[in-house]
């Protein structure tokens, strides 16, 4: 390959998405596997208080939570680090150019899983904060705008009934949605750098 083709403008695009993707998602995966040990405290204090004081209704969905946004915000950097479960049977023995192959092929069938959750995601977000409509996005839309131009008490002004769990605790369900949409946008874009990254494998180059 010739160093022009090398350096040209689609090129030099391609790397600079992947290598800032992969930045931000190392970050957020780094920062996220700390929530373990949140987790760990709140099972702690969950096991004293059920033995020594009175049960504390918070720290089962709390718990739950805790789990869900270190699963979820982890994802991305656990597939940057091929961390992610694999049949190694056959793969383990293939060639670095053959394995490049069959990831390009395969992750877009985790594409469309995510997408999908993407969009049902994004339809229970805004039914979360009292969207009962049809159209979710044009409600984050309407949102965003409100909030830039007439700033936070004219959005919050956009909100309905927001949904609460139905536990004798009954927290607010819309932060822990929000975090899980923002880890399957986050996982979306490392599967498209690892796409990239992939096509750049059977082409003969690394990122």
């Amino acid at each position: 390959m010739s160093v022009a083709a090398r350096h040209s403008l689609p090129g030099r695009v391609a790397r600079g998405y992947v290598r800032r993707v992969d930045a931000v998602n190392r970050r957020l995966g780094r920062i996220a596997m700390y929530l373990i040990f949140v987790l760990i405290g709140i099972l702690l204090w969950s096991s004293f208080s059920k033995t020594f004081l009175l049960p504390s209704l918070w720290t089962l969905e709390t718990a739950q939570f805790t789990m869900v946004a270190y699963y979820i915000l982890g994802g991305p950097y656990s597939l940057q680090q091929g961390a992610n479960v694999r049949m190694d049977l056959f793969y383990g023995s293939w060639t670095p150019r053959t394995k490049a192959w069959v990831d390009a092929f395969t992750v877009f069938f985790l594409l469309f899983y995510l997408v999908i959750l993407f969009l049902g995601g994004v339809e229970s977000t805004a039914y979360s904060l009292g969207y009962f409509g049809m159209e979710p996005f044009a409600f984050f839309r309407d949102l965003l705008v409100t909030l830039v131009t007439e700033g936070v008490g004219a959005a919050a002004e956009m909100f309905g009934h927001m949904e609460r769990s139905p536990t004798a605790w009954r927290p607010y369900l819309w932060p822990i949605k929000t975090v899980l949409m923002i880890g399957i946008v986050m996982m979306i874009l490392q599967a498209l750098a690892e796409l990239v990254r992939d096509l750049f494998r059977i082409r003969g180059e690394e990122i």
